[in-house]
């Protein structure tokens, strides 16, 4: 019973929250908690039951899970590595690109160190740091699971058919002038969006936002704009924020834009499935009252956008993860004398 007090107490927390504002990154980390409660609230409903049937299933269920763990955290180090692989055979040798194959490396080679020490090391401190780690492991894995959560769930926003203007979040350019395939994605994904409203209410103006980078020719808006152009979009329906060169930046930019333009207005902003969560943070943070609607990105390529969207997000909080990460290894080194000094 207390167990479906807790569950029910992070649900509503969850929902009030949500429907407050949906660009929280405490939304996911309550859900987790909410379903973490919910699952043992119900194994233990069932254990209490007089059914013995109902009580070994559950028991197996556990076990099951519990056995099979092992074997899904080798088989997720194996799947990453394959999947760095293929994101280099596609998109090229950048560091970017190499995320998902060092991190699934990175698994395999824990693995194998933890099966060293148990079978053939017998170190106090080797045992405190493999604690460590895994502690720290397990709070970084609850933050992913959370965000996870975060970035599902947000997907399903549906802005209303009224708004005035539409923000596409700019990216990198082919050979410095050229609207690359992801971009291009963005852009139509407004342009349906465009004219989905335009037929019920009216035409929507379109902000295209992106500078200037290094290696670039042209700003991203500049090429945003001739790609809308090119599609049909009239060009006194398409605005251009060309300074910005960060995803904040473009948020602020485009909401000094809009704030010059007219004085209240309702307005979202379109990017990548993978990158809407932080994009909404970043909005929020601006002070902009907007919602986010994405484009579709090819299944290979979200496991390393979304652990680069993960890490992004860490940093945004980076004061708060260090402080956790500290305490971690100041208890386990406080245990680890305590340990030799009266062991």
């Amino acid at each position: 019973m207390v167990l479906a007090y807790i569950a029910g107490f992070f649900i509503v927390l969850f929902l009030i929250l949500f429907i407050i504002d949906k660009r929280r990154v405490s939304n996911g980390i309550f859900l987790t908690f909410a379903l973490f409660f919910t699952i043992l609230a119900v194994a233990y409903g069932l254990m209490s039951t007089d059914s013995n049937l109902i009580a070994l299933i559950v028991i197996g269920v556990f076990f099951l899970i519990l056995a099979l763990s092992p074997f899904l955290i080798i088989g997720l180090g194996i799947g990453l590595v394959y999947n760095g692989r293929l994101m280099v055979k596609r998109e090229g040798r950048k560091i970017p690109n190499l995320l998902t194959l060092f991190v699934g490396i990175m698994i395999l080679a824990l693995i194998v160190l933890l099966i060293l020490q148990i079978t053939i090391f017998d170190s106090v401190w080797l045992s405190i740091f493999f604690t460590a780690l895994f502690l720290i492991l397990g709070y970084f894995s609850f933050l992913l699971i959370s965000f996870l959560l975060s970035s599902y769930i947000y997907q399903y926003n549906r802005p209303r058919l009224k708004q005035d203007f539409i923000i596409v979040l700019g990216s990198g350019l082919i050979d410095g002038t050229r609207v690359p395939p992801l971009l291009a994605s963005r852009l139509d994904r407004a342009i349906v969006f465009y004219y989905k409203q335009a037929a019920k209410k009216f035409a929507p103006q379109i902000i295209v936002s992106g500078g200037q980078g290094p290696n670039e020719l042209v700003s991203e808006a500049f090429a945003m704009k001739n790609y809308l152009l090119d599609k049909g979009i009239p060009e006194d329906h398409v605005l251009m924020e060309d300074l910005s060169v960060n995803t904040l930046q473009n948020m602020r930019f485009s909401k000094t834009l809009m704030d010059d333009l007219k004085p209240k207005y309702r307005s979202i902003f379109v990017t990548n499935n993978f990158h809407l969560f932080r994009a909404s943070l970043y909005a929020r943070k601006a002070g902009l009252k907007s919602q986010g609607i994405s484009s579709k990105t090819a299944l290979y390529y979200l496991p390393n956008a979304l652990m680069r969207e993960f890490i992004a997000i860490i940093v945004m909080y980076k004061a708060w993860h260090i402080t956790v990460t500290s305490l971690i290894l100041l208890g386990m080194l406080a245990l680890g004398i305590i340990n030799i000094s009266f062991g």
